[in-house]
């Protein structure tokens, strides 16, 4: 008989599944790769990207040096990708310093270039290298890919002479990119911040709209309310370290994000009344979004309803406030706090990063395992005859990103991808001359990479696969031939990848969920001391002491985020590996809700409600603690066996994170058999 269930799954829908699936049916970790998503089209990008790619081909044929130009625009194909930001320094950063990575690692295989086991062990400790700065960050990341990828490039094929040649014709490439991207920075150069805080606020007000009324709308959108505050905190304070003094319009901006904080702590203590907000107040909250991507001030004119309780009088005085703040035409530059804590100075960061990317367990673990798998990659390609065997480390090199996304998963993508993209190079290569006619097809095919890479990994695998086969093409004259060989060495890549950088590996058989989790836990339970810690009497420590406390719930925040990230990519794993991660999201719910409770209890007390005792605070932060280290000892929330709940005081502020707890307990033991 068939039986039929209905699951959670993160966007809140359910999903019927009935009994045994068709034999034929793709699996879901594959299915849900090759799901387009539904991301925009970057049109600015499809521009770019078309200009970037074709306008260096067309001067190599003007020049009568199309080799020249298809390093060039090699260099841009690079730029292209790595131009994913939305502030025009971040973009900088994230073109400008990987092309600085990629010049040394060709300039490096070029040097090692024909001489066979040489150019094995110099690609190895580039791969270790790039492993391990790759765990640095988001620009350190695309630098490690750089740098290995340029590396696999000059050592597999031969470049023009002198050995600097390559590195500038690339490096070239990617700063003809950079400079079509700052075209538009005189026109928009603080948009994208700008945009960044007002879609903030947007996301409260959609959060607030929802706040009190049924089903998972609330918590889908307070998820969309925290990435937006990381991602406008990010930017706002990011740009606030490259500049000297006090900038009035970062200072603008960054108390418009700091007065939507207690807005945001607010609206938890309205959703648990469970009934909906007035209607004039998300508007109002949608207001402000226009005002602040306007840049308007004024006089803040605010029709509010009288609010009702503890909850609405916090969000009444929080929202009054913000109109204030954002109105407000020159806040005072000294007078800002910056909550999170305003960034060190880049030589300090980039210091501490170095320090702990040369103490870290897991820098120096992918850095080997991207070394064997390279090593591995170059010792075949040097013993075995293979055409084009430079492509089988490329491959490596492109699946083995666990920032990018699941190993097993990226390798069976780029499998099919790789197919999908060589359907299009086939009949590029074997109906179009080559000559001029690849200016015109460059800039369609150049223009797909920005439109296909939104939607997916495979996607953006088959529209960068006939370009850089047009690209190589340029350089070796192959033409069609180059078809075969291209599928076959993306195999066998693929196929190095998943053994020696997926299967040996015990860490790719289990989720990290239950780690990250249980480190989100312990943290809640030091946001709950210092939610309800003892008050410290003086005016500078009530100031630290709020600090302390936003501090610790944009961390809590970030860190469930971070879980919620890493769930998606362990989703996208084949069985058990993402069976057992789907058995962990209960409780990550459970956890955010925990959460949740405590900020509206901390609200509460701020409007009136009597403060809990030290005991009770005492207890529920040791039950929490107890909670993280039985996710620490166990392999799912079965294995838990979280012990007896302690009785609930309904008179408590602290009430609802006690129901919070027991729902969770509730989730780890269903039978309530325990001890």
């Amino acid at each position: 008989m068939s039986t039929e269930r209905t699951e959670e799954i993160p966007s809140g829908r359910a999903r019927h599944t009935r009994g045994r699936s068709h034999p034929l049916t793709p699996p879901a970790w594959l299915l849900k790769g090759l799901r387009p998503s539904a991301a925009p089209i970057p049109w600015a990008a499809v521009l770019r990207a078309g200009i970037a790619l074709a306008v260096p081909l067309a001067v190599g044929f003007a020049i009568d040096e199309p080799e020249y130009g298809a390093l060039v625009s090699m260099g841009a194909l690079s730029g292209v990708i790595g131009d994913t930001a939305d502030a025009y320094r971040m973009r900088i950063l994230n073109i400008a310093v990987p092309q600085l990575f990629g010049a040394v690692g060709v300039a490096l295989g070029t040097l090692v270039f024909g001489h066979g086991w040489l150019a094995v062990a110099v690609l190895t400790l580039i791969a270790l290298v790039s492993g391990m700065i790759s765990s640095i960050g988001t620009v350190a990341s695309v630098s490690g890919l750089m740098l290995l990828l340029y590396g696999v490039v000059g050592a597999g094929l031969p470049m023009p002479e002198p050995w600097w040649t390559a590195p500038l014709l690339l490096s070239t490439g990617g700063l003809f990119v950079l400079a079509l991207t700052l075209l538009g920075w005189p026109l928009r150069g603080r948009q994208p911040e700008r945009a960044a805080v007002a879609a903030a606020y947007r996301a409260l007000a959609d959060t607030l709209e929802a706040a009190g009324g049924p089903g998972p709308a609330y918590e889908e959108r307070r998820q969309q309310v925290t990435q937006a505050l990381n991602e406008a905190y990010d930017l706002v304070l990011g740009r606030r370290a490259r500049v000297h003094g006090r900038s009035p319009s970062l200072v603008r901006m960054l108390a418009q994000l700091n007065v939507l904080i207690p807005l945001v702590e607010a609206a938890p203590a309205a959703h648990l009344r469970q009934r909906p907000l007035a209607p004039e107040i998300p508007a109002a909250v949608r207001e402000l979004a226009a005002a602040v991507e306007e840049g308007r001030t004024g006089t803040p004119v605010l029709d509010l309803p009288p609010p009702d309780g503890q909850s609405e009088r916090a969000i009444d005085a929080a929202l009054r406030h913000a109109a204030t703040i954002v109105l407000l035409a020159d806040p005072d530059p000294y007078n800002v706090d910056d909550r999170l804590g305003r960034p060190a100075a880049l030589r300090v960061r980039v210091r501490r990063a170095v320090r702990d990317m040369m103490f870290s367990e897991a820098s120096w673990r992918y850095g080997l395992r991207l070394a064997l798998c390279i090593g591995l990659a170059q010792a075949l390609v040097s013993v075995v005859e293979i055409e084009r065997s430079y492509w089988v480390a490329l491959t490596v090199t492109f699946v083995l990103k666990p920032d990018f996304g699941s190993v097993f998963s990226r390798a069976v993508l780029r499998a099919l991808g790789t197919a999908g993209g060589l359907v299009v190079a086939a009949a590029v290569l074997a109906e179009v001359p080559r000559g001029w006619w690849d200016v015109p097809v460059m800039v369609l095919l150049a223009a797909l990479i920005p439109a296909f890479s939104v939607k997916g990994y495979a996607f953006q695998t088959a529209a960068i696969t006939p370009v850089i086969l047009l690209l190589s093409d340029l350089l070796n004259h192959q033409g069609f031939d180059l078809v075969r060989p291209r599928l076959l060495d993306s195999l066998i890549g693929c196929a190095i990848t998943l053994v020696a950088g997926y299967l040996l590996w015990p860490e790719s058989w289990h989720t990290r969920i239950g780690d990250r989790l249980a480190d989100t836990v312990d943290d809640a339970a030091r946001y709950v001391e210092r939610a309800f810690g003892a008050d410290p009497g003086t005016e500078a420590g009530l100031r630290a002491a709020r600090t302390a406390r936003l501090q610790a719930r944009r961390r809590i925040y970030r860190d469930l985020s971070g879980v919620r990230s890493e769930f998606q990519r362990a989703l996208t794993e084949p069985p058990p590996t993402g069976e057992r991660a789907a058995a962990w999201w209960p409780l990550v719910v459970a956890v955010e809700r925990i959460v949740d409770a405590t900020t509206a209890a901390r609200v509460r007390v701020n409007h009136g409600a009597q403060p809990p005792g030290p005991e009770e605070v005492a207890a529920i932060a040791e039950d929490l603690r107890g909670l993280a280290r039985g996710v620490r000892r166990a392999h799912t929330p079965a294995q838990l066996h979280p012990p007896t709940p302690p009785p609930v005081d309904e008179s408590s502020v602290l009430s609802p994170v006690r129901q919070e707890l027991t729902a969770a307990r509730a989730i780890a033991d269903p039978t309530g058999k325990a001890p």
